[in-house]
């Protein structure tokens, strides 16, 4: 019979090993899946995560991965301090859906003047400050009532949904839009563009933020106190206790930056690739940083790499569906199993698997 006896010490060869083999089981049990869809597997991996970089269209592709990953990375970044202390903010979509109509109702306030210098930077700040408010509710709920950041977070992305219907219907609806639901195009609007830095190449000033967070938590994490206590607080909250750490004021701050991050995120988007608060607004991408998350090992290094890896299963789902046809569903649980198999074989990376006979059997082999 198998047993599983707990490690001493995480292992640190199966942590950097398992966000491999769970990316090589996806892709296994994936092509499954497609089989059993009536597609060819090895057509369909390779549609994935070959064309996307390697295909005659990989010019049009490839800028497309930093635009799909900076949202990712900038809001699992962001995730990250509140994992890392044991601080589960699962409601980032909410508040990357709260930055962007922060960030939209700013520079439409403000519509049509043209002053790009005052307007982008006034809805990066009311981005940044609506993911913040949206992630306070939660954190101050547990830090002054103790209830569980997991399901407010949760639950407060179904009444942002609601609230984004709300604006795009109602108060950021475009007066001029012949009556269709949604904002004024702000990406064709010169003051509040989200500009590509280098023409063609998809950098746009999210993909620079996300890079800058990238570098701010490693040296956080690293060197800075705040680093230490996040560590602390999440190997041993006994122990950070003891040593004066301050839980609320942690609770506060993670989930505040966490907040703040995934506003931006919003702001980015709604400046940029998607151009207007509408109802569909919202792509998914607050749940799927989680899983950008978990696969970077909550590492800022590992997250941006683990953001270009979700990227390319977006950019080569789209490919997918339109050249196999296959089904959006499909490409979405095929995400999903990313996730499964990571916490599935994790579990080597904090117990030992054991192999005991029955006690049984070893009487009868006496």
């Amino acid at each position: 019979m198998l047993k599983l006896e707990k490690r001493q010490r995480p292992s640190e060869v199966w942590s950097y090993a398992t966000p491999v083999i769970a990316v090589l089981l996806t892709m296994v049990f994936g092509g499954l899946l497609f089989m059993a869809l009536g597609k060819d597997p090895f057509v369909a991996i390779r549609t994935i995560f070959w064309d996307p970089l390697f295909s005659e269209f990989a010019f049009f592709y490839r800028p497309q991965l930093l635009v799909k990953g900076a949202p990712l990375v900038l809001i699992a970044i962001g995730l990250s301090y509140g994992f890392r202390a044991g601080i589960w903010n699962i409601g980032a979509e909410g508040q990357y859906i709260v930055g962007a109509i922060f960030a939209a109702a700013a520079g439409l306030a403000l519509y049509p003047m043209e002053a790009r210098w005052l307007i982008f930077p006034l809805m990066v700040l009311a981005g940044a400050f609506g993911g913040f408010l949206w992630a306070m509710i939660p954190g101050i709920l547990k830090v002054r009532f103790g209830t569980n950041e997991i399901l407010v977070s949760l639950m407060l992305v179904y009444v942002a949904e609601q609230l984004l219907a709300s604006m795009a219907l109602g108060a950021l609806k475009n007066p001029e839009g012949f009556g269709f639901p949604g904002s004024r195009n702000l990406a064709q609007w010169s003051s509040s563009q989200n500009l590509e830095i280098v023409a063609g190449s998809g950098m746009h000033w999210g993909v620079v933020v996300a890079f800058l967070a990238v570098i701010g938590t490693y040296v956080t994490m690293s060197r800075h106190v705040l680093g230490f206590q996040i560590r602390l607080t999440g190997q041993s909250p006994r122990a950070a206790a003891f040593s004066g750490v301050n839980p609320a004021r942690l609770v506060l701050v993670s989930l505040g930056v966490s907040g703040a991050l995934a506003g931006l995120a919003g702001m980015f988007e709604v400046t940029g690739p998607a151009g207007q608060i509408s109802i569909d607004f919202n792509a998914g991408y607050g749940f799927t940083a989680i899983i950008v998350a978990f696969l970077g090992r909550l590492h800022p290094i590992g997250i941006m790499l683990a953001g270009g890896l979700m990227a390319l299963t977006y950019i080569g789902g789209e490919i997918a569906q339109s050249q196999l046809q296959m089904p959006a569903a499909a490409i979405q649980l095929f995400q999903g199993m990313l996730l499964f198999f990571l916490l599935a074989v994790d579990v080597v990376t904090h117990y030992r698997v054991r192999w005991r006979r029955p006690a049984s059997a070893r009487v009868a082999a006496e």
